[in-house]
């Protein structure tokens, strides 16, 4: 009986990893709402690249990348990067108060409160980016974060920003 449980269970369990996103994949739309109460969606940001980073309270690492990240959409430009800074299974009362210790940052932040949403993405540990080209398509993920990680990232926005905006 066990092992017929076990044998459902990893079905189950490769099916959902499967459904996950990966590098060439078109993302799930809805990235929650912002802190005005306004559906943040990719799809608003067509012709841009989009950075999705996925963050919590406890993760310093991730206290240490959002700044990094509206740096470079700052130097870019709002206009060509938007970056979305997606808070990951916290309590809503948490979030808020993160917000307002974040209030300086220039992002756009949404919440994801059961993790359904990183899930969805496939989030392997915090921090946890996927950066969206213009096409609309998964480019690069990232898990984890560090001074050769932040190369990296910077590395691999500019390859996004010089790619063509695909015809409408």
């Amino acid at each position: 009986m066990y092992k017929a449980i076990l044998a459902v269970l990893l079905v189950v369990a490769a099916g959902a990893a499967q459904a996950q996103v990966a590098v060439g994949d078109v993302p799930p739309d809805e990235l929650g709402k912002d802190r005005s109460g306004t559906p943040v969606r990719i799809s608003d940001h067509r012709g841009k690249v989009v950075v999705i980073s996925f963050w919590a309270s406890w993760c310093t690492y991730c206290l240490k990348e959002l700044p990094a990240l509206e740096s470079i959409q700052k130097v870019a430009g709002k206009d060509q990067l938007e970056v979305v800074a997606v808070n990951f299974k916290e309590e809503a009362a948490l979030y808020r108060r993160m917000l307002a210790k974040l209030k300086d940052l220039q992002m756009t932040f949404t919440h994801d409160g059961n993790g359904q949403l990183g899930n969805r993405y496939g989030l392997r540990g915090l921090p946890f980016l996927v950066m969206i080209g213009r096409d609309g398509r998964v480019a690069f993920t990232h898990a984890g974060y560090g001074e050769q990680t932040l190369d990296r990232i910077i590395d691999e926005i500019n390859t996004l920003l010089a790619a063509p905006v695909p015809a409408a």
